[in-house]
């Protein structure tokens, strides 16, 4: 058998049906045999209890299983704004461990220590390992998680993975283990394999700015970028731009309006790291007093270019990112799962189903995916590990 790895959508109006249907249609492309491990991702606009127990009729109580609440679902057959998406993966060759933290923003190091605490402390059956790491997408902490996730795994372990989402509400972004659903949580599913798993991620984001540094800030919040008002300094960069690409004036756009978030998911920051540039999502800061809000902490002194991230740009950093990952294996995929970015989704709109057209093209295996709010990809030296506006993918020989 080796390994097999099957997908199934479902966007039916009742959640514990969708989550039923795209289990069953998952498990139906298994040959004869049942289900070592299944992800599920969930749209926010479900009942997310409804849907695991629709999930747990298919495939039984004894299968590993992480998931999260989410914002747009995709598979190789169909991508859509409010689904059910399961992958299930069958393997000789492969082993989970699944596990979850509670109580991050507490301690987040105690809540990953919880999460690990059944898993494998050593393998001499299985040569390589990598993870799974989903986590609340609200909690801000999503940098400093990924390391401690790593850390705490050794730097051997691959992670792959992305923070939970909610259609843009900020209000809920549960994630799942076993029967469990839990806010300010992190689930992980621990892989052990007989061959090397590929994890690849990439970006459509160029700079267009000079330097700007962040020279007043407090946590996630950047009061100012070079001594001005952080989002006056964006604006004057991006002003000329967006009129040429949205014919709109930068300065008349309210602050929660569509066209206002599709700017900011368009234009955002890149943190320089040498031969690459780490995107960051702003969002305006609160009570208008002219600061940015991103999703992770910012240190005072940060180097920022603002980004441009073109639709074109971003389909084809899709089909860039999925070529690299099939390079890093031996032989053919059996399938993969994609962790893609909602500002991507801001930024594609109705073009988003051709960046996962050109995942499938590249790819042709299964694959399933969903919109995040952060995306997680770690490799063996890699000491930064969190990323925005990105598509992280990782594949699973067959």
């Amino acid at each position: 058998m080796s390994t097999q790895l099957t997908t199934g959508i479902s966007d039916a109006d009742e959640a514990a049906h969708a989550g039923e249907t795209a289990a069953h249609d998952a498990l139906a492309d298994i040959d004869g045999t049942d289900a070592d491990f299944c992800q599920v991702f969930c749209s926010s606009t479900y009942d997310h209890e409804a849907v695991l127990a629709g999930v747990r009729s298919v495939v039984g109580s004894e299968t590993a299983l992480i998931g999260c609440a989410s914002t747009g679902e995709f598979t190789d057959e169909l991508t859509s704004d409010r689904a059910v998406a399961v992958g299930l993966l069958a393997s000789d060759s492969l082993s989970f461990t699944t596990g979850l933290g509670t109580g991050l923003t507490d301690n987040a190091t105690a809540a990953v220590r919880e999460a690990i605490v059944d898993l494998p402390t050593a393998s001499s059956e299985y040569p390589y390992q990598a993870a799974i790491a989903l986590h609340d997408g609200l909690t801000g902490l999503s940098e400093q998680l990924s390391l401690i996730v790593q850390r705490k795994l050794g730097p051997e372990v691959s992670v792959a993975g992305g923070a939970a989402s909610d259609n843009y509400a900020l209000e809920s972004t549960p994630v799942f283990c076993g029967d469990q659903i839990a806010d300010d949580a992190l689930a992980i599913a621990f892989i052990e394999s007989e061959r090397r798993l590929a994890v690849a991620v990439d970006h459509g984001h160029e700079p267009i700015s000079e330097p700007m540094e962040a020279t007043d800030t407090d946590g996630s919040v950047v009061h100012e970028l070079n001594g001005q008002p952080a989002y006056d300094a964006w604006a004057e960069v991006v002003r000329e731009a967006v009129r040429d690409r949205f014919d709109a004036d930068v300065d008349e756009l309210a602050p929660e309006s569509p066209a206002m978030t599709r700017v900011m998911g368009e234009f955002e920051f890149g943190v320089d790291q040498g031969d690459s540039y780490k995107v960051r999502w702003p969002r305006m800061g609160a009570d208008g007093d002219g600061s940015l809000q991103f999703a992770v902490d910012i240190p005072e002194g940060t180097v920022f270019r603002v980004m441009h991230g073109h639709p074109d740009e971003q389909v084809a950093s899709a089909r860039r990112v999925t070529r690299e990952a099939l390079g890093m294996l031996e032989g053919a995929p059996a399938g993969g799962f994609i962790y893609d970015c909602a500002c991507r989704e801001i930024i594609l709109g109705e073009r988003f189903g051709e960046a996962v057209d050109a995942i499938d093209a590249e790819l042709g295996a299964p694959f399933c995916g969903f919109e995040t709010y952060g995306e997680t990809c770690l490799r063996k030296g890699q000491t930064s590990g969190f990323h925005n506006t990105t598509t992280v993918v990782l594949l699973f020989p067959a």
